[in-house]
């Protein structure tokens, strides 16, 4: 496995489309994930390559001097629990502290919404470091509640 950042950002777009129409159960309303994928064109991207092919990317988005946030991540779904997502988060935290960001973000889906693929989501984060920070259940409608996620990076 081998991880780069994107520069190209045609490239970028077409990653993240190959991935994350990959994964419909975490991307299946379609103007969303067009938006993820339209917004990675302008964003830092660190792609995956595993056995000859992008497995997964994600994409930082910057707020301000000292805080990001993982707007979308995405790995393969046949390469799941194999470290790509780790490695991924691994490297934007990195690139996170040669910026002088000290807080990373994520957003994901609340746990007061029983979907299991979400749930293993937010075991992965906290795997990762992330702690629950604040739970905004409108943002993205009644039946998405979001959870925000946050890692401080000393």
């Amino acid at each position: 496995m081998r991880i780069e950042e994107l520069r190209e950002p045609a490239e970028k777009q077409r990653v993240a489309r190959q991935v994350l129409e990959q994964l419909p159960q975490w991307f299946g309303i379609p103007q969303a994930r067009e938006e993820y994928i339209r917004q990675c064109g302008g964003l830092p991207v660190f792609a995956a390559r595993a056995q000859g092919q992008w497995a997964g990317f994600l994409a930082v988005k910057r707020h301000s001097e000292y805080a990001a946030e993982i707007e979308v991540m995405g790995v393969l779904p046949t390469l799941h629990r194999r470290g790509l997502g780790r490695a991924l988060v691994e490297r934007c935290i990195a690139w996170c502290r040669q910026q002088g960001i000290r807080f990373l973000q994520v957003k994901t889906l609340d746990a007061s919404n029983p979907d299991e693929n979400y749930a293993g989501t937010r075991r992965f984060y906290k795997a990762m470091g992330f702690y629950p920070l604040e739970c905004i259940p409108t943002l993205w409608g009644e039946s998405n509640p979001c959870l925000i996620m946050i890692q401080y990076l000393e």
